[in-house]
C-alpha cells in the first residue's frame, strides 16, 4: 500500500524532504507520490498542514 496526496495539497514543500526514499515531487498543481517506490512510513503524512497525504 502506498500514500498518496488528495486535492488539499496547498504545494507548500513540507512534505518532499520527509521521505526517506525520494518518491514525493513537485507535480502540475499538487505534490505526487511515485506509488511503486513509496514505503508506506507516513513520514509525509506527519508533517503535512493540510492533511493531503493519505494512504491509498
Amino acid at each position: 500500500m502506498a500514500y498518496v496526496i488528495g486535492e488539499s495539497c496547498i504545494s507548500c514543500g513540507a512534505c518532499e524532504p520527509e521521505c526517506p526514499v525520494g518518491c514525493i515531487s513537485a507535480g502540475d498543481s499538487i505534490y505526487v507520490i511515485e506509488a511503486s517506490s513509496c514505503i508506506d512510513c507516513g513520514a509525509c503524512a506527519g508533517v503535512c498542514p493540510v492533511d493531503a497525504p493519505q494512504p491509498e
